[in-house]
């Protein structure tokens, strides 16, 4: 007899949200697309600019990735979010019209066989794009789930031919102080950066994002690509990637460089590490208006705790 034993992030499928319940409502969200623009206050800037890529969308659901949670609503993920180069406050969405996601291309550079530069809608077309729903833990110890869209970093790593020296991925945003206001701010060291260690990056769960909700990515989510880790804290997902570059030497992240005493190079989620100022015991789920603890890795330990084990006098938690 074949016994399959349930991964951490897996539940039961008597738990799950229904496919067809799930579905229906994709059908609904894409389809009442145009009522939905004039539902939310700020509503132009939830829709996609015109985006050659939208016939793409909605692309191919991977059941393999599932919740232990309902998908957090569009009107409230596209309603509150981190995105500080056009707003401090989580009213994002209503900032970001002036972010101009057409023409665009993704430089990568660095410790690779031949240096590139594509088009988005290049980028996109080549790549096998999937459906994954993912829990988004926040650092702020807020919560969502999310239908992220997008193709895996492994396969990017697989068309930069990386060579042997490559240990890191560096990823930057955009620099546009005219587009984004809060760029001019001297006290961020601008322009947006996280990275990854090459096995992070290789790791099945890291995460291309080119759309969500089974269309094209809105602005205020980083379009049209950013990126998602779900066993880390939020702030490792940078938003609105322009260039990828592969690295011997560790970078510093924007906020790690801001202040590396609460936010570090690792960041992975761990409900027993507080932040300096707030606990992460638990988080606030976003939509359910309820409180849950924290899973360790943010549920996805199965697939990512190998990864640290001979990660020694690091600090993995922050």
């Amino acid at each position: 007899m074949h016994i399959r034993r349930r991964k951490d992030w897996e539940i039961a499928e008597g738990e799950a949200t229904p496919e067809a319940m799930f579905l229906t409502r994709r059908s609904f969200v894409g389809g009442a697309a145009a009522a939905a623009s004039t539902a939310f206050i700020g509503a132009p800037s939830l829709a996609a600019d015109a985006d050659p890529t939208a016939s793409l969308y909605p692309a191919r659901h991977n059941d393999a990735f599932t919740l232990d949670r309902p998908v957090t609503a569009e009107s409230v993920n596209g309603t509150y979010n981190n995105f500080y180069e056009f707003s401090f406050s989580k009213n994002a969405y209503t900032m970001v019209a002036g972010l101009k996601t057409r023409p665009w291309s993704v430089k990568i550079d660095g410790l690779v066989d031949k240096p590139m530069e594509l088009g988005i809608d290049d980028l996109i077309k080549a790549m096998a794009l999937e459906e994954r729903l993912y829990r988004h833990r926040c650092v702020e110890a807020w919560s969502m789930a999310i239908p992220w869209t997008g193709f895996p970093v492994k396969a990017l790593v697989d068309l930069a031919k990386p060579t042997g020296a490559a240990k890191y991925i560096r990823f930057e945003t955009f620099m546009d102080p005219k587009m984004a206001p809060q760029q001019r701010q001297t006290l961020y060291p601008w322009p947006y950066i996280e990275a990854l260690s090459m096995a992070e990056a290789t790791n099945d769960l890291a995460f291309m994002v080119t759309g969500a909700y089974g269309k094209p990515l809105a602005k205020q989510h980083g379009a049209p690509l950013r990126l998602a880790v779900p066993w880390k804290y939020g702030f490792k997902s940078i938003k609105s990637i322009v260039r990828v570059s592969f690295t011997e030497k560790r970078p510093i992240g924007l906020w790690e460089a801001l202040q590396p005493s609460e936010y570090g190079f690792w960041a992975n989620v761990n409900p027993e590490v507080p932040h300096p100022r707030w606990s992460q015991a638990t988080e606030d789920v976003l939509g359910l208006n309820e409180r849950r603890p924290t899973l360790l890795f943010n549920g996805y330990g199965v697939q990512v705790a190998d990864l640290y084990k001979n990660l020694k006098g690091e600090n993995l938690y922050m």
